[in-house]
């Protein structure tokens, strides 16, 4: 089986749970015996664009020529059996649906936001959650609110990109849903009940975990939307080293505050910004994870990584963050006072609950079984 994986990679200053699952995905499938053929653009490849691809660059998001030129030439050389399609934007556009199926190539997108209604794909605006758009044919409210990079002009292009690409995502053949909150979200888009698979994603097994460490460990992009607010302010309420340590790894506009409280408390620990390994080690030698995030984050590559490590986790009862954590956790309101109140019951269970966020993983998470299910879908797709 051959398989065209599309992905604009996010910036790589900015930590990308999305571009980790696309990169473990196809050595995951690769090592099933699909032939993987990637179609990768990367948003660190703007700057040193030509002068006539920088001109174009306002309108990629809508069309992006050169990118149909090279997938066309791709497609007709390989005569590949699926189009697995990630994140469109900014240098493939979501006409590469529009192109694999004029060569006769069925399409699956897995859906990591909600960028089919939303411009920041977010449903997060001005520190709440925000679902002005939704049901609207053109996204003004988007261009009001300068969501998408705080400019009114780069808001005015995706509000058209999401209205022009209406009928293209209504055409994708089948839909990863990571959780049934995003399959409802898809199907109060306009996507029928046949066109959605839910299904999660996978990380690659770490291995036996050891003990229990101690302490809670936040490891995220240090955004307002991904709660590390919300988590300090609830810290701070029990007196310095009440809880035991807080170890925070990451990086973004929150910088400065991780900074500060780590500044002004003994049990707060800034540990900048990590790779991937470094913030294994970080959770293997702690006793939870905390997933504070304030937007209904659909799919958090932090909590796999936490449960193939078993580590529990506390997490906002937000998006898909209760059913990844499931019996392996708390799933707490995002308010200051209930995690205030939850931290130091969760704390104290974190160490009994190792074995049960190893099975969470190994059950529902694990390379082996949600690849299959993967396979299933490219399966049920191929020309006959």
């Amino acid at each position: 089986m051959k398989v065209v994986v599309a992905h604009n990679r996010y910036r790589s200053e900015l930590p990308s749970g999305e571009n980790v699952i696309v990169d473990l995905e196809m050595a995951q499938l690769e090592a099933a015996g699909v032939t993987v053929l990637p179609f990768l653009r990367s948003s660190d490849d703007i700057p040193s664009l030509s002068a006539a691809q920088k001109v174009l660059l306002p309108i990629s998001p809508i069309w992006a020529p050169s990118a149909q030129k090279d997938l066309a030439r791709l497609l007709r050389e390989e005569r590949p059996d699926v189009l697995h399609l990630h994140n469109p934007y900014p240098l493939l556009s979501p006409w590469v649906v529009r192109t694999a199926h004029a060569h006769g190539v069925p399409v699956v997108q897995t859906v990591h936001n909600y960028r089919q209604v939303c411009a920041p794909g977010l449903y997060f605006r001005d520190g709440h959650a925000c679902h002005e758009c939704r049901g609207k044919a053109f996204a003004l409210p988007a261009i009001k609110h300068k969501c998408y990079r705080g400019s009114t002009a780069q808001s005015a292009i995706m509000a058209t990109t999401l209205a022009v690409h209406r009928s293209t995502w209504r055409s994708v053949d089948r839909y990863i849903a990571l959780t049934e909150a995003i399959a409802d979200h898809l199907r109060d888009y306009g996507i029928t009940d046949r066109q959605i698979t839910v299904k999660p994603n996978a990380v690659e097994d770490p291995g036996p975990p050891p003990a229990a460490g101690d302490g809670l460990l936040f490891a995220a992009r240090l955004s307002p939307e991904k709660g590390l607010g919300l988590l300090l302010d609830a810290w701070r309420r029990h007196p310095d080293g009440a809880l035991g340590r807080l170890r925070i790894a990451g990086d973004g506009e929150l910088r400065p505050l991780a900074e500060q409280v780590a500044a002004e408390r003994a049990d707060v620990e800034y540990l900048g910004p990590m790779d991937r390994m470094g913030v294994r080690a970080a959770l293997r030698t702690s006793a939870m994870v905390a997933v504070p995030s304030t937007w209904h984050d659909v799919l958090p590559t932090a909590i796999l990584e936490a449960l193939a490590n078993g580590r529990p986790v506390i997490g906002t009862n937000l998006g898909g963050i209760p059913y990844l954590i499931d019996n392996a956790g708390f799933a707490v309101p995002p308010t200051v006072d209930d995690w205030a109140a939850a931290l130091p019951d969760a704390l104290k269970a974190a160490p009994t609950l190792t074995d049960v966020a190893r099975r969470r993983y190994l059950d529902t998470f694990h390379p082996d079984v949600v690849t299959g299910q993967l396979l299933a879908v490219y399966d049920s797709l191929r020309r006959p």
